[in-house]
Formats: structure tokens, sequence, C-alpha cells
């Protein structure tokens, strides 16, 4: 699954990439800081009160522990040390300091990993007990921790401790959303939120198109008709070799999140959706790659293939290569989501690169899978004497830090110019609105027509106003920066804004006993099988067989767990 972050790129683009990171601020690098009272920031949001900041510290979002509270943590990392600025550290830095200061909390890291080592230090720290006060867990492990009595009810901390935006957030996303992490009626985990990013776009060369004289597209027949046309001749690079519809071999998205170069479009013009346990009204669950409507996808793929129109090359290509032939002008119309803008095209900004929206069916409608609504947790150890802290540092990161604190040392600036990653927060989550794309469009469109006060922008919002603002007034000799801010953020997004969608229900089920027994051969199966449908290397009667296959080969087993763990949420 590919998502969104690209460290290399330049600091702005990062920025725009970042479109939920919550913005924190820090001390005035004198070592004095300020004490955030009630009355400075009862104010400034109709979220905050007075008595928020004031009151009990164990019962309010903002109130402030009389001696600095200490919390263990397992702690997420990053390479290059999260980018940070020298002398800062994970313990250290513009989020841990302004977290001391608003409510006195601070971290003592006790272990600290990324990626794979991160995992089975969480996973040693569970088998032997020996945990930290605070960690960011997967599901399944937050599960075992749950099943093992490990885990500090939160249920409390957040009725008192969550911020009214914070509650608020949360509820954009519906009932589910606390449905996993919810036992016995009590709340044992705090869930990371991921934001709708909504269907992909085709995003094409419209210098291409005007020379060939070429009809923008607005259908799948559309995206093929100019795919074969630039196959054939390619305005820009005959020299350098003509592909057609870029395509990777991961042909969708397995979360229903975004990626770049699928064929997600297309199977949904066939209502096929590949990979997804999708979720019928009665509640009934069914695979989607068994589907015949798959069969039907793939029989059209594989023509797509033979006629040119995809890249004959596709098995053998990376992300990077992809990417590389779109840079060098050798493929001019890929499908992606809305921020394509920030990867890859801000490396070829110079020519005219546009979105549009692909229907899906007959009325216009573009189908679409609903994403995973959450990623990671946030734990507590059984019996630790606060467990509200976590409740409190979420409410001061992504309530307080991007509404109120308006970053008066501009240190959060010099974040962005250095692409500092996320994970040099405290807990390395996210918490924003599900509609979150929708409400920042909405917020830029109306400071950026002078509709709305840029004033009122949050911080954040106000990094893309600046960004967008600097593009309008000179689109013609726009910086990579300028140019991916407004496509992505203003030009792909009024696309989303104005769409006729329709959201496929799905089900993200935990593993289950007979899928760690059978997924990866499923998996590898269904690969090859797909693949070599398109490539013309078995005909279409393939399916048939994978489909007997699947489910003789443990698909029938862990079907049947997967309708049973839904049953009982």
């Amino acid at each position: 699954m590919r998502r969104r972050r690209n460290s290399s790129l330049p600091v702005l683009v990062a920025v725009i990439v970042l479109i939920s990171c919550a913005l924190m601020a820090c001390s005035d690098g004198t070592g004095e800081k300020e004490t955030v009272s009630g009355e400075k920031n009862s104010t400034t949001s109709d979220y905050e009160k007075a008595e928020d900041f004031a009151g009990d510290p164990k019962t309010t979002p903002y109130g402030r522990y009389p001696e600095t509270v200490t919390y263990t943590l397992a702690k997420m990392t990053a390479e290059n040390n999260s980018n940070l600025p020298e002398g800062d550290t994970y313990e250290d830095n513009a989020y841990t300091r302004l977290i001391l200061e608003v409510i006195n909390a601070q971290n003592k890291d006790v272990f600290e990993n990324s990626g794979d080592a991160y995992t089975a230090g969480i996973s040693t720290m569970v088998a032997t007990g020996k945990l930290s006060d605070v960690m960011v867990v997967d599901q399944k492990t937050m599960y075992d921790m749950q099943e093992r009595g490990m885990l500090a009810d939160l249920t409390e901390a957040y009725e008192n401790c969550a911020s009214s935006r914070i509650k608020e957030i949360y509820k954009s996303y519906g009932e589910d959303i606390f449905q996993s992490c919810t036992f016995d009626g009590k709340l044992m985990a705090l869930p990371e939120t991921n934001i709708s990013d909504g269907p992909n776009l085709v995003w094409v060369r419209k210098d291409w198109l005007d020379q060939l004289g070429l009809q923008e597209p607005e259908t799948i027949a559309d995206v093929e008709e100019i795919a074969a046309a630039f196959a054939k001749e390619n305005p820009g690079n005959a020299a350098g070799g003509n592909i057609g519809l870029a395509c990777s071999t991961e042909l969708f998205g397995g979360t229903g999140v975004a990626s770049e170069y699928g064929m997600d479009l297309v199977f949904a013009s066939y209502d096929a959706y590949p990979g997804r346990w999708l979720l019928s009204e009665d509640g009934t669950i069914s695979y989607g790659s068994v589907s015949p409507k798959v069969r039907d996808a793939l029989s059209h793929l594989a023509e797509m293939y033979q006629e040119g129109i995809l890249d004959p090359d596709f098995l053998i290509r990376t992300s990077d290569d992809i990417a590389d032939l779109v840079v060098n002008g050798s493929c001019g119309i890929f499908f992606g989501p809305w921020w394509a803008p920030n990867n890859p095209l801000w490396k070829c900004h110079e020519v005219d690169w546009q979105p549009y929206l692909i229907a899906t069916g007959e009325d216009g409608s573009v189908s679409y899978c609903h994403q995973k609504m959450t990623g990671n947790y946030v734990v507590v150890r059984k019996d630790y004497e606060h467990p509200e802290v976590v409740m409190k540092i979420l409410s001061v990161m992504f309530d307080y830090m991007r509404y109120t604190y308006d970053d008066p040392n501009g240190e959060f600036e010099r974040y962005y110019r250095e692409n500092v990653d996320p994970t040099a927060r405290p807990l390395a989550i996210n918490v924003d609105y599900n509609q979150a794309l929708e409400i920042c469009y909405e917020n830029l469109s109306g400071a950026l027509s002078g509709e709305k006060p840029w004033e009122e922008l949050e911080l954040l919002e106000r990094s893309y106003y600046r960004v967008c603002k600097k593009y309008l007034e000179d689109p013609q000799d726009a910086t990579a920066e300028s140019w991916s801010g407004y496509q992505s953020r203003i030009t792909a997004c009024a696309l989303l804004q104005n769409a006729n969608l329709s959201q496929i229900s799905v089900f993200y089920p935990m593993t289950t006993g007979a899928m760690e027994e059978y997924w990866y051969d499923l998996e590898e199966l269904e690969t090859e099988t797909f693949l070599k449908i398109i490539r013309g290397e078995e005909d279409i009667t393939a399916f048939d067989d994978f489909v007997e296959k699947w489910y003789d080969g443990g698909g029938r087993e862990i079907l049947r767990e997967v309708q049973e763990q839904r049953e009982k949420q």
C-alpha cells in the first residue's frame, strides 16, 4: 500500500502532503515558557472554555498538572531522527516542549525504533509484561493486550479530557470508529483516524490532448481512447518511447486507500471491488476478488493490454519506474489520487497536467470503497496513575495546537522547511475529521476568493493559503511547490467536492486464525492469476479455476471467520 508520504519532496510539498498533521509550537527560545492560562484561551475558540484550562488536570482537557507528569513511552520513530533540527530530540522538541508548557507532561522514552524493529520491540514488551506507560500499537497487538488484561480503561479519560473538538472529530466517523477498541462497554484504546481521500482521478497531459485534438475524458472509454492515442503518437517525447496508460502490478488498493497507477476505476466500472471484504445491507460478508464481476473486469483489462492501451511492460515496472516515465515525458496519462501533484508531478510541473473525474456508473456517479477508518491505537498500561494524560496530549496536539496556537516564534515554519516527519510527535498518530479534505478545500477556496478572512484559517491551512496564493499571483512561472499546492488542494479537490460519489461499504477484519494459515498462499494465487489473465498468458477461464482453488484452499474457512468477527461487533 502506497501513501502520500515522501520525505524527498521540497518542504512546502511536504506541508501539502501532511494534510492532517497537527501544528504545535514551543518556547520562545530563551528557555522560559509562557504559562497558558484559561483567560488567554477562553476566547480563542468556540470549542474551548476557560474551565478546560483552569480545572482539575485529571478531569479537564488542558488543566495543567501542578507537578510534571513524566510518562514512559515506547516511541515510534523514522529515519534520520525524523529530520528533527540539530539539538532537538524525541524527548525535547517543539511538540514535547509545548505539551510540557500547556499540561506539564513529559515523555521519557524507554524504547525508540521504527518499522519492523518497532513492531518487534512492542511484541517483546507484551510477551514479557514489561510495558511502558504509553505505546502506539497496531490492532492485533491491542487485542492481544486486552485479552491479557494489560490495558487501562480510558472511558472516563475520554469523557473528561477529550476536548469538544476532539469528540466532534471522532464523531465524524460514526459510531464504528470506537467499535474495534471497545470491550464490554469500556473504551480501552484511542484509535488513529484515516481521513477520506475519495476516489482516484485520471491525470492527463492536457497539452497532448490539445495537440492531438482529443476531448477531455469523462468515462473509462474516453480514458482508453486517450491512452491508445498517446501510445501511438506521443507528441512530447516520441524519441524517448511511448506508453499508454500507466499500470501498477498492485492493481487495486487493499484498504480503500487511494493509490497511484491502480485500476480501481476500471474495476468499479464493472461494479467490481477486488481485494475488499464487501459488506451487504443484511450484514453478509463477501470477498470481492472472487466475484464474477471481477472476471468481467479482468477480461476487459486483458483486451486493453492486447490493444496497447496499458503499458506493455507494466509487470516489470516499480512505482519509481512509472514515476520516471511520467517525469521524462514517456507517459501522459495515469490514475492517481488528489495528491498526485505532490508525487510524482511536482518534478514535471512545467507541463500542463490536469485531473479529471471519471464516471464509473451510467448515471455519471463514481463508485469507490470507503477507507479503513483507523490504523494504529494509543494504549496505556493497566494501573498507570495518569491514564488521562494521553487524552490530554491528543487534545493539545490536534485541537489546541492546530486551531488556536499561532506559532509566534515560527518554529514550525522551520520544521516545515526541514521536512520534519510527524513521528517527531510523542504519539505518532493522526486525529482529524473524516471530511478533512472537504473542510480544508472550503476554507482555502473561501479565503482565496476573499469570502473568508485568511486570518481565520487554522495554522496548517494558512500554510496552504500562502502556497496557493503564490501560484495565483504568477501561474505561468509557478514554482513546483506553488503549482503542486494549488493543483492538489484546489483543482483536484474542486472535482471531488462537486462529484456524484457512491461509497461502497467495506469491512476491515482483524487477522483471523485461518488467515494466518492460508492467506499468504491465497494472495499469491490471486496476484499470479490476475496478472497472467491481463497479460494473455492465461485465458479468462483461469479465473474460474482461481475461485475454486480460493475456496478450497482456505478461503471458505477465512470467510466464515470474517463473518463471525463482523457479527460479534
